[in-house]
């Protein structure tokens, strides 16, 4: 049985009969032992619930629940799975706010699931890093786990000294605590739980830019010779990004390399993870350096409501790729949707870009489909008009949750035609279109 609200996607996650409007976390981490004791404060606000929102239930995985409260009164709480259901002692009627406060700690391990794969706290050889798409954020703090509930948050974090802590959120005060350093971290802006994340390593700081918004990446100290070639041209990458999508949605950009080798790069808000393996001057390297940037523009600020959209995020990062090919002396955005045109042609036409199941949601089909999506798009409205409807795009639906219809209907107001048909072609059939005739 699937949690009350809970995307099909990721079951049993989240709860639509509240909101969680800022989370207040207060952690404590042993590298040795990988021990993490926390706090968490949660401000909610009830949801339209017949005779009042009688309880809730918050994503917590394997780690063990010591005593909760709700607005300062013990609360009576059972923690079956994942799911830990809190009793509140009264009705909360619609729209109303309570405060859940919750007391816990244990060894934090990634969540598993056979179709979705694992995602959350990983150990590291020294350190640790955190990479929570799509359900892996209970691993360390409880929590309302759906993207459509984003909420503002204070992260503070006491580590051993030696390591440096890099969090969704600008660093705000660091202070010494005995043999540790606690680091806080505000994240002012509305922010879904996946995006929420903790690295933690044995890095220096490279600052790349201070304006218009800081660029730095934090990096072992023996840097690989491809360090430049893949990561140097972040501050370019920013500015011209700004120049096709609209103003940088955050305070600050930063750039976590683990001294471990990491199979893909990991997606977070404000801040994008990868391995030491990512720095050579391969295309494939250089080409993820400027996906992970562009989902800050589409995915952090503008985040699907539902995870069969996830086009909306992975398809407009595959085309940011191939727009700084152009920009950057590379193949022309043409040619690269040409060429990724072919390869998705030969393979198995049973992908639905608009809804395309649990075990496909990340399959590379999506990211390359619809990235030409949006160059069939764009060849129907125009570069005027396309590069000015992402801009309002990331403009009118900044910091909040979207569908696909919504993207459709602003993209009506760009076209002379309906649109209808390169809809259905492309984001409701499986067959993969003519690109040039969509």
């Amino acid at each position: 049985m699937r949690a009350h609200g809970s995307d099909p996607y990721v079951p049993n996650h989240g709860d639509d009969s509240y909101r969680v409007e800022h989370y207040d976390l207060n952690l404590a981490y042993k590298v040795v032992g990988n021990r993490l004791d926390g706090e968490a404060t949660l401000a909610c606000r009830a949801g339209e619930v017949a005779g009042g929102l009688r309880s809730v239930e918050l994503d917590l995985h394997a780690l063990r629940v010591a005593k909760v409260w709700v607005d300062d009164v013990a609360a009576k709480w059972t923690h079956r799975g994942n799911r830990v259901r809190v009793q509140l002692p009264r009705p909360v009627g619609a729209g109303m706010p309570f405060v859940v406060r919750m007391r816990y700690s244990g060894s934090p391990s990634l969540v598993r699931s056979r179709r979705l794969g694992s995602a959350g706290w990983e150990e590291l050889s020294d350190g640790v890093i955190v990479a929570s798409q799509p359900h892996g954020s209970p691993s360390w703090f409880p929590c309302n786990d759906r993207p459509s509930n984003k909420a503002t948050y204070r992260i503070a974090i006491r580590v051993p000294a030696g390591y440096r802590v890099a969090a969704s959120g600008e660093l705000v005060q660091t202070r010494r605590a005995g043999s540790s350093l606690e680091w806080v971290f505000e994240q002012g802006v509305p922010m879904a739980t996946y995006l929420a994340t903790i690295q933690i390593g044995r890095y220096d700081v490279i600052e790349q830019q201070t304006s218009p918004v800081p660029v730095r990446v934090l990096a072992p100290r023996r840097l690989a010779p491809g360090f430049e070639a893949a990561f140097g041209a972040q501050p370019q990458m920013l500015a011209f990004f700004e120049s096709v999508f609209g103003p940088y949605p955050f305070a600050s950009y930063t750039a976590v390399i683990t001294d471990d080798t990491l199979e893909i790069p990991l997606e977070s808000q404000g801040l994008s993870t990868f391995g030491r393996n990512f720095m050579t001057d391969d295309w494939d390297s250089i080409r993820l350096v400027a996906h992970e940037l562009a989902h800050q523009w589409f995915g952090n600020a503008v985040t699907l409501a539902d995870w069969k959209d996830i086009w909306l995020h992975e398809g407009f990062a595959c085309y940011a790729e191939w727009l700084w090919s152009q920009e950057s002396g590379g193949p022309s955005t043409d040619e690269r949707a040409r060429e990724h045109y072919d390869g998705l042609a030969r393979k198995p036409q049973d992908l639905l870009l608009g809804d395309p199941g649990q075990d496909d949601v990340f399959d590379d089909r999506v990211y390359k489909r619809g990235a030409l999506t949006l160059h069939a798009l764009r060849q129907r409205l125009g570069d005027k008009n396309f590069f000015a409807l992402l801009k309002d795009w990331t403009t009118r639906y900044r910091h909040a949750s979207v569908v696909t219809d919504d993207f459709i209907g602003l993209a009506a107001r760009y076209a002379d035609e309906s649109l209808r048909p390169l809809w259905a072609a492309w984001l409701y059939a499986t067959d993969v279109p003519p690109l040039d005739h969509s």
